[in-house]
């Protein structure tokens, strides 16, 4: 595993080695929404098999936590590699001139918006084919420029640059890493299309190498950072209401809206985002008063339910995990109460070991009654997860398991990075605004 995890960053180091943005005109009391299609997306077709289903679904929930509560300066995490994701939704966006229109995972736990961008895309011990990959192409564009390491907006590390030096030629290198993946290139100003508006040098990632990557779908990201798209937007607020796709690559889409009006959306509770710890400022952290378990409230320590000065505990809400993730003491304490509420059930230990899902149930030829995950939020506002929102059911086999990941040491009393992470499935059926201008989270429950 040294000797993987050595590879890796010397690797992603390369990729530094190889390769923000003028924002578009502001828009000043403006009632304008866009208004986009927001689809159920998984990143290739998930196996037929129920079980090696569930040994994937598991694996890529792994990687993705590992992400988000780690970051980029984490070690990075070996995990068996599978043609699969943790499923998410995704947009259409059009950039350049003539507009090239490729989709985009809506991901509110990153920041970078970024596009395969070369016929040369390589990818190293990849999923799938480079051939394949969906590419924004460069040389049909005539809106594009480079944004060079001397350009005030870049804020990458130029290696090859000396100081500031303003005889540097060197274009601003693009890299993220995903999970135990990485992609890099370099940074592009294009031309960003909608039919209300068009954003002029609008800053995206132009991917031309990736290690190790999963999906071949083009990232949006949409955290906390100038980097991202509604930032670059310059929008008061998006919103979306995801519906229900049991990572099946429905083509049954949603809405996602990008609202430049401010003030209260009617119907929503709010709660406000908290400060982020310096490590994570891109996340969307939200203060958790109690989680309760149907009538049962948990009893979870108040140190894992807000970021700590340290970076540890706290919750964020996440539009790129599937069912999320809790720390190990966390999990314990619902896991716990869960078997106590579900012991008419017999449990399925093979599955369980099989999955690394626990727990795991038989529900063969009998009725389903699970009971709802509840999470008081600072504020006031309570937002219900029905069980069959938070449960994973397959029905070929018969059985379901709790599909909420934690930690591969479950001895840990605490580790670094927020506690639980709020997945999109979680989120299903419900209207949730990100209110940028205002510092706050809004939702209701809505059929989607």
């Amino acid at each position: 595993m040294a000797a993987s995890t050595s590879l890796l960053l010397s690797v992603f180091t390369l990729f530094s080695l190889l390769f923000w943005a003028s924002f578009s005109e502001e828009i000043e009391n403006s009632s304008l929404t866009i208004t986009l299609p927001l689809t159920p997306k998984f990143a290739s077709k998930p196996s037929t098999d129920p079980m090696v289903f569930l040994q994937e679904l598991s694996s890529a929930s792994k990687s993705r936590a590992h992400l988000l509560k780690y970051g980029k300066t984490s070690p990075l995490v070996k995990t068996p590699l599978y043609p699969i994701d943790y499923g998410g939704h995704t947009i259409s966006l059009s950039f350049g001139n003539p507009p090239q229109k490729l989709s985009y995972l809506v991901d509110t736990g990153s920041d970078v918006v970024w596009a395969p961008c070369t016929t040369h895309y390589e990818c190293i011990n990849c999923s799938f084919s480079a051939k394949d990959v969906p590419i924004f192409k460069t040389q049909l564009s005539t809106s594009l420029k480079t944004l060079s390491c001397k350009n005030p907006l870049c804020t990458s590390d130029c290696p090859r640059c000396k100081g500031n030096s303003k005889n540097c030629s060197q274009v601003c290198p693009f890299s993220i890493q995903y999970g135990a993946g990485a992609e890099a290139g370099y940074y592009l100003l294009e031309d960003l299309h909608f039919p209300q508006k068009t954003f002029h040098n609008f800053l995206v990632g132009c991917a031309t190498i990736a290690f190790r990557e999963i999906s071949t779908i083009a990232m949006g990201g949409f955290g906390q950072s100038m980097l991202s798209l509604p930032v670059q937007m310059k929008v008061k607020k998006f919103a979306y209401c995801l519906k229900s796709h049991y990572f099946d690559n429905t083509r049954n889409s949603s809405r996602l809206i990008f609202d430049y009006k401010d003030g209260d959306t009617k119907g929503l509770s709010y709660t406000p985002f908290l400060k982020n710890p310096p490590d994570t400022p891109v996340y969307y952290y939200l203060g958790v008063k109690t989680l309760m378990l149907g009538n049962k409230i948990l009893p979870i320590p108040s140190k894992y339910l807000a970021p700590g000065s340290d970076g540890s505990g706290g919750l964020i809400i996440d539009s790129g995990f599937g069912y999320g993730y809790m720390a190990s003491p966390v999990f314990k304490i619902v896991t716990n109460e869960l078997k106590k509420q579900m012991s008419k059930y017999r449990r399925s230990r093979e599955i369980e070991v099989e999955t690394d899902f626990i727990p795991c149930y038989n529900f063969t030829g009998r009725k389903i009654d699970i009971p709802d995950l509840i999470y008081h939020f600072t504020g006031g506002p309570t937002m219900v997860v029905p069980g069959n929102m938070y449960f994973r059911f397959i029905p070929e086999i018969g059985f379901g398991c709790f599909p909420v990941t934690t930690d591969a040491n479950k001895t840990l009393e605490f580790t670094p990075g927020p506690s639980i992470i709020l997945g999109n499935y979680m989120q299903v059926n419900h209207y949730i605004e990100f209110d940028l201008k205002n510092n706050r989270l809004g939702f209701r429950e809505q059929i989607c």
